[in-house]
């Protein structure tokens, strides 16, 4: 089933998309488009060809960016179902962390294991040239389905769980800036990094969240 006939049968207008050879590339929605601000509906069927041809499809759109993570409502599509990964280019020497590959999330859940937050700097597709400081829970579990219809549980700290709960938060029409408590913590890449890098250079223990 086609991307056009999965977000039909969700009442979901598609967005501009370009195909390329066999792959689907779509426009990564920006904020303040309606679908960005809605809550999500589970998914009834993560087996299904539709939920396949969505995930091939958002997984198709990050890579074409080089981007960390991507929730379905980023492309229109208002199901809880995201991608994500920890590439091992991203990982600053001397972490931990292990690289993730690309993971496909379908009704996620997340439960804080302790109540501590610490502020953390991340980016989204959907602000483009901007990143934000923001309070994440620093120790989170993780619960989902998988493409074949399995429970899996994962554990994360630092980054990681950031990740996790900004991909998250997607599926219930929160962007990071409505997480910040101090707005001066929102600054353009070109201002935060002038050497013109564009990901963040986290220390070691701020990646792992020690």
């Amino acid at each position: 089933m086609s991307f056009a006939e999965h977000a039909t049968l969700h009442d979901t207008p598609v967005p501009f998309n370009v195909r390329i050879n066999t792959m689907t590339i779509h426009r990564i929605l920006l904020m303040g488009n309606e679908h960005l601000k809605r809550v999500s509906a589970p998914v009834d069927d993560p087996s299904s060809p539709a939920v396949a041809a969505l995930v091939d499809d958002l997984l198709d759109t990050i890579n074409s960016v080089d981007g960390n993570g991507l929730a379905a409502p980023q492309v229109g599509v208002n199901l809880r179902v995201v991608v994500y990964r920890v590439p091992a280019h991203r990982i600053p020497a001397g972490a931990r962390q292990q690289p993730v590959p690309w993971t496909t999330l379908i009704n996620p859940v997340l439960t804080p294991l302790d109540d501590e937050k610490r502020p953390i700097w991340e980016r989204c597709q959907s602000l483009p040239n901007l990143y934000g400081r923001v309070p994440r829970y620093n120790h989170i579990r993780l619960t989902y389905t998988t493409l074949s219809g399995e429970s899996q549980t994962r554990v994360a700290r630092g980054y990681h769980a950031m990740l996790l709960q900004h991909e998250c938060d997607h599926l219930d029409g929160v962007l990071y800036p409505m997480r910040m408590t101090d707005m001066r913590d929102l600054a353009f890449v070109s201002e935060l990094m002038p050497d013109g890098r564009d990901f963040f250079s986290y220390t070691a223990a701020q990646f792992d969240g020690d």
